[in-house]
């Protein structure tokens, strides 16, 4: 066996055993006090033999034995050393907090992240993230979930069901989104829910309160009708690619309806 084979294979295997599943490929150079090209080669090893993977350039996870058939580590466990890593906010956004809320309707294709500029989609093995940009995502509430490889920042469930509709194109579409923040609605409360509408586009409040119409959730809708009366200048569209033009205009929300929308089964 070539040399640092062994002394990159006991580096990944010390750090798995203090609960540790990522590093970077010039810490583990300084730890085995070997120059970058032969840890590279030694870690192109590794990987090869499915015992660390690559999500992104420079960055390594240690893949356990039960997760060897996706080729990396679940994204939702690595995520967030890898946004550190990279010195970077995010927070798991959208259909994929959504899920972590308790709203399962239609799982992402792959984790959707916010992040404030954007980024290509990563592939690692079978595991997918896909990046969304929010430039302003420090006003985001964000609440913190557990994995079993360390923290995870997750968006708050009244700021997932705002942003939801804000990317509603990223999210399978109005009819999907309804019938998420039906779901959702189990995990929402008047208070919270002004708290982040009030930080929000109002665009997005106007559009939100229709939906919690639709989706029969008459408590949360008529919160937000005080907010809409007090900032809503004009009247929106529902779908904001689609022309007006003779859409019925709905005083509640002060909203141009040019869609049939319905909760899917």
């Amino acid at each position: 066996m070539r040399p640092g084979i062994l002394s990159a294979s006991a580096f990944v295997t010390d750090l798995a055993a203090r609960g540790r599943y990522h590093f970077g490929t010039g810490e583990a150079a300084d730890a085995l006090g070997v120059t970058l090209p032969a840890i590279r080669a030694a870690l192109r090893r590794l990987k090869r033999r499915g015992e660390i993977a690559d999500p992104f350039r420079g960055f390594h996870v240690i893949v356990p034995p039960e997760y060897r058939r996706l080729g990396c580590l679940p994204a939702d466990q690595f995520i967030g050393q890898l946004m550190e890593h990279l010195g970077e906010p995010y927070y798991v956004a959208l259909l994929s907090a959504a899920e972590l809320h308790g709203a399962a309707h239609q799982r992402p294709q792959g984790l959707q992240v916010m992040v404030k500029l954007a980024r290509r989609p990563l592939v690692c093995g079978e595991v997918h993230v896909q990046f969304v940009a929010r430039r302003d995502l420090q006003s985001t509430e964000v609440v913190e979930r557990r994995t079993p490889r360390g923290p995870l920042r997750v968006a708050s469930a009244a700021s997932t069901a705002l942003e939801l509709v804000g990317y509603a194109d990223r999210c399978g579409g109005l009819d999907n989104v309804t019938s998420v923040v039906a779901e959702l609605g189990e995990s929402l409360d008047r208070r919270t829910l002004v708290a982040a509408a009030r930080s929000s586009p109002i665009s997005w409040v106007q559009r939100l309160g229709y939906l919690l119409d639709v989706a029969q959730r008459p408590e949360l809708a008529d919160a937000l009708v005080p907010l809409v009366e007090k900032r809503a200048r004009v009247f929106a569209p529902l779908v904001r690619s689609r022309s007006v033009a003779g859409a019925p205009r709905l005083a509640r929300w002060r909203l141009s309806v040019n869609a049939t929308v319905e909760a899917e089964p």
